[in-house]
């Protein structure tokens, strides 16, 4: 079994290069495109003339620049928090607050989809963690009245999960959750994307309050690489100072951080980024939901299509190709066990672009309503309509699927 996704080469701002095929491509989590945008790519070029590749040491030696602070006073007025700390990815993140808290929890309540690096670094809080049902406030108040009221929970959650598009309930979880409980949240996804400024999932639920310690990544709507934790100064100074990734740790590139800073610029000067993007969501999943496909009903730039049997997931896939759509077929915690195709709608993507998107799927989706409503063949379900125990879908390979 391949662990590997096949290799794609991006052409432009919403194509693909697959086996030497021009693609239209809706994944991956570029929701702005900026990854390609042409000051971005500038940023990028001249950061390396200026200041070469990488500073080559942690910044509690001899590798803190000027910019790495630059870029954090940028993203804490972006997010109107006090501080920021910047790191060499988004997955880093959560490992440097659980090391920075640890003993101060006496549980961590994780929601059972959570993102892998909430996962990861839940076992730094050094307690006992639970998992409970996926954004299920309810399960969390009946955990939390288990473990009782001298507990000090922590409780872990993506903010929009990156495998369908649903939003964290952050406002219950805090009614939930005891007073001097606090929420890590990730939201890698959520921020630029979501809220009327960007500032992400708080923004957009209402749920902003002191108890959450945001963390995001700068690869998804920023387009360029990196992560950073958002929150008070004495929780950003305990993470400089007492966790051992952070100051272990050599910063992001130099010309990385100077295109981060145009990229934040970007996001937080250019309101029609948003409008753009809210604008095809919208379009997309109005036009899907009369379909009958089962579409979050979120303003998420996320579409997920689960097919039932391995011949449905094989047939939207040809039907994709037809189109010069990528079709992305994946496998990724959190989603279906046996794949799903995700589609990430851009504020880049054109309006012929989605109509070709919607048409195929309604398409797939009416061949679904016309295949229930057939009769049942009397040999019964055919063989690659079964998992194998791997959990890969047998026989046959997806064009497009991490196989």
């Amino acid at each position: 079994m391949k662990s590997l996704a096949p290799p794609l080469q991006r052409i432009d701002r919403t194509h693909v290069l697959y086996q030497n095929r021009k693609l239209c491509y809706f994944g991956g989590c570029d929701y702005f495109c900026l990854s390609n945008h042409p000051a971005v790519v500038a940023a990028l070029r001249a950061g390396l003339e200026e200041y070469g590749l990488s500073v080559a040491a942690s910044r509690k030696t001899s590798g803190n620049h000027r910019l790495y602070e630059t870029l954090e006073k940028r993203l804490a007025d972006f997010f109107a928090v006090a501080d920021a700390v910047l790191l060499s990815n988004g997955y880093a993140t959560n490992f440097v607050v659980a090391q920075a808290l640890a003993v101060k929890f006496s549980h961590v309540l994780i929601d059972e989809r959570a993102h892998t690096s909430l996962a990861d670094a839940a076992a730094f809080f050094d307690c006992p963690a639970i998992r409970f049902s996926h954004r299920d406030a309810e399960a969390v108040a009946r955990l939390v009245r288990r473990i009782g009221p001298q507990s000090r929970p922590v409780l872990l959650s993506d903010g929009m999960f990156s495998h369908d598009g649903e939003l964290a309930p952050i406002k219950a979880y805090l009614q939930a959750l005891p007073r001097d409980a606090i929420i890590l949240l990730d939201d890698a996804h959520g921020t630029g994307v979501l809220g009327n400024t960007g500032k992400g999932t708080v923004e957009q639920t209402g749920a902003r309050s002191k108890r959450i310690i945001q963390t995001i990544s700068l690869s998804k709507a920023f387009g360029v690489y990196g992560g950073a934790v958002l929150g008070s100064r004495s929780l950003c100074n305990r993470i400089r100072a007492g966790s051992r990734l952070f100051g272990g740790n050599t910063p992001p590139p130099l010309p990385l951080v100077n295109a981060a800073l145009r990229a934040v610029e970007i996001v937080q000067s250019d309101p029609d980024l948003r409008r753009r993007l809210r604008e095809n969501v919208h379009f997309v999943k109005t036009k899907l939901r009369r379909t009958g496909l089962s579409i979050a009903d979120t303003p998420s730039p996320i579409i997920s299509v689960t097919p039932a049997r391995a011949r449905d997931a094989r047939r939207l896939s040809r039907q994709l190709l037809e189109r010069r759509i990528f079709p992305g077929f994946i496998r990724y915690p959190g989603g279906a066990a046996n794949g799903y195709f995700r589609f990430a709608i851009s504020s880049e993507h054109s309006a012929e672009q989605l109509r070709g998107l919607v048409g195929v799927l309604g398409e797939f989706a009416a061949g679904n309503i016309a295949a229930r409503r057939a009769p049942r063949s009397a040999t019964g379900p055919a063989s690659d309509d079964i998992p194998d125990r791997s959990g890969r879908i047998a026989p046959g390979k997806i064009p497009g699927s991490s196989e």
